[in-house]
Formats: structure tokens, sequence, C-alpha cells
């Protein structure tokens, strides 16, 4: 089967890139890695899995960021609240899913080692049980990329402050299925993160 969402899936993908990068010091969302700002780079690897069903959902730095978007089949989505921390674009987010929606891969932008593979294994983990959550799994955490079910929406939707999905995977432990992904691990907060990734600012 192909590593490809089909539009028969129902999956959307929501990056979420809404933060300030206040302890990065700059636009950690224009960082070039490989050669490309990470906004793209995250972009990308959410259409390998969702095709054109890929939401971004913007905050701080929105004017600055959006130009980036201008050539992608992407939807941009501006959290007006995103100084209330994650769990705002979160609800951004997921309120622009369309009702034809069967599950929702939610990323981060700063995930910078998360490979279109990674992605691949967790929609094939999904497909074998679309009714539970399949998460990444690193070291003792079990967080994002998931993939969340239409069942889980609501409870996304009450996400309150700077609380990620993380939360809701822990009230659902028998709900979850675990995809080992060790890369899911690093996310650049610093420039000392983005280091340990062998990249310079």
């Amino acid at each position: 089967m192909s590593g490809l969402a089909d539009p028969g899936d129902g999956l959307h993908a929501i990056v979420l890139a809404a933060g300030a990068s206040s302890r990065f010091g700059s636009a950690k969302q224009l960082i070039r890695v490989a050669g490309r700002p990470l906004l793209h780079t995250a972009v990308a690897r959410a259409a390998d899995v969702a095709g054109a069903a890929v939401i971004v959902v913007l905050g701080a730095r929105a004017a600055e960021l959006t130009p980036l978007l201008t050539h992608s089949q992407s939807s941009v989505v501006i959290n007006r609240e995103w100084r209330e921390g994650i769990a705002s674009s979160i609800r951004a987010g997921v309120a622009r899913l369309p009702a034809s929606c069967t599950a929702v891969l939610l990323m981060l932008v700063d995930q910078a080692a998360v490979t279109a593979e990674d992605l691949r294994r967790l929609l094939g983990a999904w497909r074998r049980q679309p009714d539970y959550i399949a998460a990444a799994r690193y070291g003792t955490t079990t967080g994002v990329p998931a993939i969340f079910p239409r069942s889980a929406f609501s409870d996304l939707q009450s996400l309150r402050g700077d609380v990620g999905a993380r939360a809701l995977l822990q009230r659902n432990p028998d709900r979850v299925v675990r995809v080992p992904m060790p890369s899911a691990a690093i996310d650049i907060d610093t420039p000392e993160d983005l280091l340990k990734l062998g990249f310079e600012r």
C-alpha cells in the first residue's frame, strides 16, 4: 500500500508553526536546514502523506511567513490567539477541518529530523487501526507527530493554554498505537539544538 494518503482515507495534516521562537532569538520557521527553510520542509513532509490536504497554522510573524507558502497547495490559518500557547493553534487548525476529514496528522514545524518515511510509518499504523491514535514514541515520551481519528477532534478542541496533544495521549493510553520514532525527540528551540543536527544558523 502506498505511503501517500488516499483521498478516500479522509486524512488531513496540520503543521503547527505559530510560535514566536522566543528562545531561539529569531524566526525558527525560516532556519535553513539542508538548504530549505524549516517551514518549507515541514509542509513538504506533510504533503508527502496528506497530499494537498495540509493546513499550516501561523501566528507570530504571520505576515513574514505567509509569503513562503504562496506556491504551496496548503491552506494557511492565522491563529490570532497564539500567545495563549500551542493549544490555541491546535484548536484553530482543527476548526478548519472539513466534514469529510476522518483523521488529522498533527506536526510541529521545529521537529526538523522527522522524515517523510517516519510519517509514512505513522500513516501505516493508523491505517491498520483507524479508530486509534497513532503517535510517535521517542525515549520515554509518546507525542507528535501523531494521527488522531475524528472521535478525538472534540478533545483536541478542548485543549487550553500551552498544553499540546501530549496531554490527550496521556489521558487515553489504551487508545494509542505507539510508533518508534527517535527523530521526533529533536525539536529546535535554541541555536544549540540546531548544532545537534549538524547545522548552523
